[in-house]
């Protein structure tokens, strides 16, 4: 149009200029191209007012933050400078890491719900950890390889949890006529080594995970479960709001310790009191039902629970399997960025022990041993109290927890009572009391601090906000523990001997992404075996060992 515009003005200047020479012929020649260059002139002013007003429209209609997207794409086939700030090989920006994306997968199946696994695959695709095949999803939502349908209705998940530790004993004198016991100078044991299966539709999931470690914990001191290779097999409802319901052989929750992923320990094992206390009626592999509910300051969750897996085969002289149950719940008072304050209280109980040797469900023997290691698995030397005619046993105590920035001191007290069964008719035996407790304190050197793990109601592991790369100056996180723990399973006034055992310990755990670690820890203990007042008998001794971890 613009052409056909400056075509007419010429012809109409060109006309002027010759109608000077030839007035009479030119006269009615410019009179009809001026009145054809009018009507083209109004066509064109039309046209005009109608692409401006499509525009204005379209202007209005598209949001800012559109526009400004779109001033700053340049078309697909643009040739021409760069855009500033873009440079080749650049790494494309990524969202920031939430403090599950920092912190360890935890340690056993996933049960969340399916809303919450629709967020953590939504999250997986934003950051290209994903690839769509048909009508099917690969990708590694919560840091796991995950094959789940577009709306995650049906999914599968692998997941792993290893530990291989190693290390040994010096220094070991005994007292008195005591034997020096089995304190290898070097050895290894693969600790963990489970590896998670978790089935999903919708907000039911079930969890199998096998676990192929050399030492799975053992239940009540027993033997039963030494060879038992099941950490978890269990079904999960999670249809609720921060709720999950379970059904099968799971490790109830009881402790603040018990309640942390072992991803996220602090040192490579447990303080002593928890790891007996839990031993009552929880811990690995316990046939469980209940469940647990959470919100961002409080938590709370109660388990029937039975025997641990494979203890009714491994003794034929079985007649009637435990029950028990466990309860905790726990609190944050204080909540800021720079302040966490845990509050809790945790009880466990066997209502019934195992009834060994009995005929009908009568006449046998429920018997019941507690027992610890020296706070590491590469031992058989345990402090023990054996029991008989037990009628029940249950135990309790408080948790607190304090974090201040980089800085996390935290503490249980647990005491453990023991009703016995009468004997001969008229005849009472005597209870028996045992307790324990430990303060562990630790700082974060480089990488973000322990944080407070809501769904866990207890305290996880650091981040690492940058993965180990030294040529760019990340180095992960590494933090420094010390701990002080004292079970006490002597009974003097009942005449029970089962030794106390108090370990003065230090540790390092360095973590060059969340799906590594190591960990180095020393132990220095001291155990007493004697009824009397005053100790003639025991041991002392240290332990350095290692970990090498991987979770996914």
């Amino acid at each position: 149009m613009r052409h056909s515009l400056k075509l007419r003005v010429l012809l109409l200047s060109a006309s002027s200029f010759m109608a000077g020479g030839v007035p009479a012929f030119a006269a009615t020649s410019d009179e009809s191209e001026i009145m054809l260059l009018r009507k083209e002139i109004a066509e064109m002013k039309q046209e005009m007012r109608a692409m401006h007003q499509q525009i204005h429209e379209s202007t209005v209609a598209e949001p800012h933050s559109a526009r400004s997207l779109r001033r700053r794409t340049a078309p697909v086939n643009y040739i021409g400078a760069p855009e500033a700030g873009v440079h080749i090989g650049q790494v494309a920006q990524r969202a920031p890491l939430t403090a599950d994306e920092m912190r360890p997968p935890p340690d056993r199946g996933i049960a969340s719900s399916w809303n919450e696994f629709q967020r953590a695959f939504q999250r997986s695709r934003a950051e290209d950890e994903s690839v769509h095949i048909g009508g099917v999803r690969i990708g590694f939502p919560n840091g796991r390889p995950t094959i789940a349908t577009d709306d995650g209705a049906y999914a599968l998940s692998i997941g792993l949890a290893f530990h291989e530790d190693f290390g040994g004993f010096f220094g070991v004198d005994r007292r008195g006529a005591e034997t020096r016991g089995t304190f290898p100078g070097f050895t290894s044991n693969t600790r963990r080594m489970r590896i998670f299966f978790t089935w999903r539709y919708k907000n039911w999931v079930a969890n199998v995970t096998p676990d192929f470690g050399g030492s799975n914990e053992l239940s009540s001191g027993s033997a039963y479960t030494s060879n038992q290779y099941l950490y978890e097999a269990n079904l999960n409802y999670t249809g609720f709001k921060n709720t999950i319901l379970t059904v099968g052989y799971f490790q109830p929750r009881v402790t603040e310790e018990d309640s942390e992923s072992s991803n996220d320990f602090m040192m490579m094992e447990r303080p002593g009191i928890t790891d007996v206390m839990r031993s009552i009626a929880a811990g690995d592999a316990r046939f469980s039902i209940g469940g647990l509910h959470y919100d961002k300051r409080w938590w709370i969750a109660g388990y029937f629970t039975g025997q641990s897996y494979g203890n009714r085969a491994a003794s034929s002289s079985t007649a009637d399997s435990q029950t028990g149950g466990t309860f905790r719940v726990a609190g944050r008072p204080v909540v800021t960025k720079d302040i966490d304050v845990h509050v809790g209280v945790s009880a466990i109980g066997a209502f019934k022990p195992t009834l060994i040797n009995g005929t009908n469900g009568v006449n046998g023997t429920r018997s019941f041993t507690l027992s610890q290691r020296p706070e590491l698995n590469l031992t058989s030397a345990t402090v023990a109290a054996a029991m008989t005619d037990v009628a029940d046993v249950w135990s309790a105590g408080p948790e607190l927890g304090i974090r201040y920035k980089n800085f996390l001191i935290k503490s249980e007290y647990y005491h453990i009572g023991v009703d016995r069964s009468h004997g001969s008719p008229g005849q009472s035996l005597p209870k028996y009391n045992f307790d324990g407790y430990y303060v562990t304190a630790g700082y974060t050197l480089f990488g973000k601090g322990r944080s407070y793990n809501v769904k866990e109601g207890a305290f996880a592991a650091p981040g690492v906000e940058h993965d180990f790369d030294p040529s760019s100056g990340h180095w992960g996180a590494l933090e420094a523990i010390g701990r002080w723990s004292v079970t006490d399973l002597d009974d003097k006034s009942a005449g029970l001997r089962g030794g106390k055992q108090t370990i003065w310990a230090a540790g390092l755990n360095w973590y060059p992404n969340r799906h590594f670690r190591v960990m180095i820890d020393y132990n220095h203990f001291i155990v007493t075996r004697e009824a009397a007042a005053w100790d003639t008998l025991g041991r002392n001794g240290n332990s350095i060992a290692a970990r090498i971890q991987a979770a996914f």
